[in-house]
């Protein structure tokens, strides 16, 4: 266990990495350097096989070790060595399925937190994780992840993480995360859950009804994001005044489309890697624009939606009089930057003056 620990602990921390910098001109060097941890969780995996754990630590290593097997499994698919069982190899479709095998063994770990400090602090921000938080709660209390609906093989679910210090006694900002297209919400918590912990976030990430948000024909998703809303503030305190939408790619794209709705209950929008749908010009969005909080997030090698394009719908929500923060990656492709999630909420969570 001294070794699979740390060895597990270096590929999550490696795919991070990776998630960040991913950019197809990148992915050999992004491979080569992820080969040497890769072999160290597959030694440690090996070793640990022939250990039998005693059985009072029985579930505790059949946890760790279904960790340990996922992040290996993600190592294989990203570095194009075994297909998965959908024939997902080294292309984009092993990429995703990679990426998807680093949140499966996220949600995996995260239950051990509270007996393994170096994963408890995996799940804080650096400046944060000498900070004792509070006690991770008991199965049926009102903190920790929530799934609803929203096991991997399923669709229009959602997934739900409350911090361990919940208290109904004072009022909670919220942020709402949308996945991109092909994704699903109990990946993409992941993608936040660090910085919600540690600066006192509710965090729903919904999954899509179908494999994208429903951006063309009926809006299937909507009327479900709202009754997903409806029952958070039922059952936990959503400050009103701080509730922030967001979204990668499609994600972000619909983030907008949904946002500046009519009667739209969220108080600051921020789009990462999306683009403004044409949509916004017919059903009356832009006329709602004005005076709307918006940072739009964007990579200036984005491959998928061209800068070009966001900086053109951007100028449009700006004309329309949004209160618009632009922000433009030098070294992002299509990809999400993890490390804008800390301001994103302080600017969120500032109110207006922040700019």
């Amino acid at each position: 266990m001294g070794r699979l620990g740390p060895a597990l602990l270096g590929v999550l921390v490696a795919f991070d990495g990776i998630q960040r910098q991913l950019h197809p001109p990148r992915l050999t060097s992004l491979r080569e350097a992820l080969r040497p941890r890769a072999a160290r969780l597959d030694a440690a995996l090996e070793e640990t096989a022939a250990w039998a754990s005693p059985a009072e630590l029985a579930d505790f290593a059949e946890a760790l070790l279904a960790s340990a097997r996922h992040a290996a499994r993600g190592t294989e698919l990203f570095l194009g060595e075994q297909a998965d069982s959908a024939g997902a190899g080294s292309g984009i479709e092993g990429v995703m399925a990679a990426l998807h095998a680093h949140c499966r063994a996220q949600a995996t770990v995260f239950p051990l937190r509270a007996i393994l400090p170096a994963f408890d602090r995996y799940f804080l921000e650096a400046e944060s994780r000498g900070v004792p938080l509070a006690p991770v709660q008991a199965p049926g209390a009102r903190a920790g992840v929530f799934n609803a609906s929203n096991e991997p093989n399923q669709r229009g679910g959602f997934s739900l993480f409350v911090p361990e210090d919940y208290d109904e006694v004072k009022s909670w900002p919220l942020v709402v995360a949308l996945h991109g297209g092909f994704g699903h919400g109990g990946d993409f918590l992941w993608t936040w859950l660090r910085e919600a912990r540690t600066r006192g976030w509710l965090l729903l990430a919904p999954t899509a009804q179908a494999n994208t948000w429903s951006m063309n024909g009926p809006d299937r998703d909507g009327p479900a994001l709202e009754s997903m809303l409806d029952y958070v503030e039922e059952r936990w305190h959503v400050d009103a005044r701080c509730r922030l939408l967001t979204g990668l790619s499609d994600g972000g794209t619909y983030a907008l489309l949904h946002g500046l709705r009519e009667a739209s209950r969220f108080t600051a929008l921020a789009p990462v890697a999306g683009v403004l749908h044409p949509e916004n010009f017919n059903n009356g969005n832009l006329g709602r624009a004005a005076g709307r909080r918006i940072r739009w997030i964007h990579g200036a090698l984005d491959w998928m939606f061209p800068v070009q394009m966001a900086r053109e719908g951007a100028s449009v929500l700006e004309d329309a009089g949004a209160d618009l923060d632009w922000v433009e990656i030098a070294d992002l492709s299509h990809a999400y930057p993890r490390e804008q999630n800390t301001s994103l909420l302080d600017w969120a969570q500032a109110g207006p003056e922040s700019g």
